[in-house]
């Protein structure tokens, strides 16, 4: 079990980031929004993780509740990822940061923007 940052004030934007922050944890979860994907594939899709750090940190969402893993007892092993019922609920949010990402690099947009807050 790991441990998660201390929140003294029960910040909902804390708790959210212990969940999805970090470097991968927010790719390997949009790498899932189009269906369950395969251990071998995820590897391929985030080239730059290792098969160790993609391992626990596919661990690490199927502990929070946000994946689900499925393991086929063929030969040769098959294992599948995702989202589970909670882990959908993140779509929303992960679309708001990629656009929020897409506006922010144009320097530009930076400078003008003008956010609108609902």
């Amino acid at each position: 079990m790991r441990k998660y940052q201390s929140n003294p004030y029960d910040c909902a934007v804390v708790r959210t980031v212990q969940y999805i922050g970090g470097r991968w944890k927010a790719i390997i979860l949009i790498r899932l929004i189009e269906g369950p994907v395969r251990f071998g594939r995820l590897a391929v899709q985030v080239p730059d993780i290792s098969r160790k750090i993609l391992t626990q940190q596919l661990r690490e969402l199927e502990e929070d509740g946000l994946i689900l893993r499925h393991e086929y007892q063929e030969k040769p092993p098959r294992v599948e990822y995702e989202l589970s019922g909670c882990g959908k609920t993140l779509i929303p949010v992960l679309k708001a940061m990629f656009d929020w990402g897409v506006q922010m690099q144009d320097p530009a947009l930076r400078k003008t923007w003008e956010p609108v807050v609902s």
